[in-house]
């Protein structure tokens, strides 16, 4: 199988995507040397339940990312922290994905962390440590070899805008907003959102988001760049109409799909010689495979 082929090159012929993809099975940032203990934490962030993080993975390689708290506008309990690591660890291991939609239930995206389990993990040790927890599951979100798009729908705040950081791109339903209010609690982005922010719309754009709480409207966030898209209002769903959006990119194999989302990852988390090898390695894995064989059969590239 292509696939198969891919991986395993990417572990015995390019030595640096081997260790990124090795590093991101291994919670990829922090690890015990940084004094990180995952399942220690894991068994902290257990205690506190409520919610759930759902997947469906559909015949057509994307699947929905749904994460589902209404009662506290889909905020991350504890238990959904862990909930999440799990369904990326599935991800990462899904051969036949191309795509992945990551959306709130019942109409609003995420307002972050629920506030019970953040009373209860007051400790600023505890604190760091479900800051590496999360830092290390998004950081694995982002670097799934699925193209990914956040479904904005409703209201993005705190953490759940920094959940919109972790897919390639976001699409923003008609009056969502995304909101960075990390300031009002008197805190910063700890999920990795910052860093991500940067990357996306720049440190000016970015400095101005966290430091003045700005709310982020379809217009504005089209504007910075943080959106990508916004959706219709009609009577075709949300969810289709990100669906319909997502399939301009994965249309095609899951080897093809999965080798340019790998090559983009390299390309923005590796040194740019290792980059270079990386994408030779990646084009030498798909090169006269069943894909290429067959647009050369139908001297499709011009089509």
């Amino acid at each position: 199988m292509v696939l198969y082929a891919v991986e395993r090159c990417m572990r015995k012929s390019c030595g640096a995507w081997g260790r990124l993809l090795s590093s991101q099975r291994r919670s990829c940032v922090h690890s015990s040397r940084h004094g990180f203990n995952q399942d220690e934490i894991r068994e902290k962030l257990s205690a506190f339940p409520g919610g759930s993080i759902d997947l469906l993975k559909q015949e057509s390689g994307v699947a929905v990312l749904t994460v589902n708290n209404p009662s506290r506008m889909n905020a991350f309990s504890g238990g959904m922290m862990v909930e999440l690591e799990e369904k990326v660890s599935q991800l990462e291991g899904w051969a036949e994905g191309k795509g992945l939609i990551v959306q709130g239930a019942a109409g609003t995206f995420c307002s972050g962390s629920d506030l019970n389990a953040v009373r209860a993990i007051s400790d600023p040790q505890d604190g760091m440590k479900m800051c590496m927890f999360m830092q290390n599951v998004l950081t694995r979100l982002l670097r799934l070899p699925l193209i990914s798009v956040a479904l904005v729908e409703g209201r993005a705040l705190g953490g759940g805008a920094e959940l919109v950081t972790a897919c390639d791109f976001r699409l923003m339903a008609p009056g969502s907003v995304i909101q960075f209010v990390h300031k009002h609690m008197g805190l910063v982005p700890g999920w990795g959102g910052a860093a991500r922010l940067v990357h996306i719309v720049g440190s000016q754009n970015s400095l101005k988001l966290l430091g003045g709480a700005l709310k982020i409207d379809p217009d504005f966030g089209l504007q910075i760049k943080l959106a990508d898209g916004v959706l219709e209002e009609g009577e075709t769903s949300p969810l289709r109409q990100a669906e319909s959006w997502l399939g301009r990119y994965t249309r095609g194999p899951a080897a093809v799909s999965q080798a340019v989302k790998q090559v983009v990852v390299s390309g923005r988390e590796l040194p740019l010689a290792d980059a270079l090898r990386t994408e030779k390695d990646v084009f030498g894995t798909v090169w006269g495979g069943p894909a290429n064989l067959e647009a050369l059969a139908r001297k499709s590239k011009h089509k």
